[in-house]
């Protein structure tokens, strides 16, 4: 059996996020620790312990969707399925989240292209595949060799309304892709709507679990070390109560 780690690591200083939405961590070693032991302890001091060390520890500030994370319908829209409650992360089924997975290469579209049905039935044709309802599918674009470089929010090709709706109607429910979004970038998306103000291009392929509720994975990372077929994707999210998205440790997982 080999691993393959999908995941990016969480960490400050990168360009992983937009302006204001970027995790922050504060770091706090063992000498800087000693007393957070010693207060539970009367009498006991910095001396007593082994070195005069404390616990290694870390401050998270950060929003669900920093990092690799599964976004939940509730996400995308307040309602999924045609008007039905759209289910929160702790609510995700867990069947959903391991399946056999499937890669689609769209490294050589374009930054902001938006991937239409035909592209999706072409990439399918090559790899010579046919989906299977629950199989988890992962668009490797230009993004994942820029994740952490400055232009990391504009690379890229994204999935769009139709594209999405035909992956979830042959019943794949869970998604990925190596770029900040399973959209096209914003900043793409943004030039489009200045041109031709249709509110209805932005964030078109979330909003596609309006009509069919699915879950999406972002920032993936090494799709590219993945065959199209034959392994497995783990991607079970972090349980937040009620919450738009869980940090995830994606994995893949071949058999040899």
């Amino acid at each position: 059996m080999k691993i393959i780690d999908l995941s990016v690591p969480l960490e400050t200083g990168i360009a992983s996020d937009p302006a204001g939405f970027e995790p922050k961590i504060t770091y706090l070693d063992h000498s800087q620790t000693p007393e957070q032991i010693t207060q539970f302890f009367p009498g006991m001091t910095k001396d007593d312990l082994p070195g005069g060390e404390g616990w290694a520890i870390e401050i998270l500030q950060c929003i669900t969707h920093n990092g690799t994370h599964l976004d939940a319908p509730y996400h995308h829209h307040s309602t999924m399925d045609g008007g039905k409650r759209a289910i929160t992360i702790d609510e995700v089924p867990l069947e959903w989240c391991f399946q056999p997975g499937v890669k689609l290469d769209f490294r050589h579209f374009p930054d902001g292209y938006v991937v239409q049905p035909a592209d999706v039935e072409a990439e399918l044709k090559r790899i010579g595949h046919t989906l299977s309802p629950l199989e988890i599918v992962v668009i490797n674009t230009a993004a994942g060799a820029a994740y952490g470089q400055p232009d990391y929010l504009d690379k890229g090709c994204g999935m769009g309304r139709d594209a999405t709706l035909w992956l979830l109607e042959r019943g794949v429910r869970v998604t990925g892709t190596d770029g900040w979004s399973w959209d096209a970038p914003f900043s793409a998306t943004r030039e489009r709507y200045i041109a031709n103000p249709d509110p209805s291009i932005v964030w078109e392929g979330h909003r596609a679990s309006i009509d069919i509720g699915y879950c999406h994975i972002e920032k993936l990372t090494n799709l590219d070390q993945l065959p199209p077929t034959g392994f497995r994707l783990s991607c079970f999210p972090f349980k937040i109560k009620a919450a738009s998205a869980g940090f995830i440790r994606a994995v893949a997982i071949l058999e040899e």
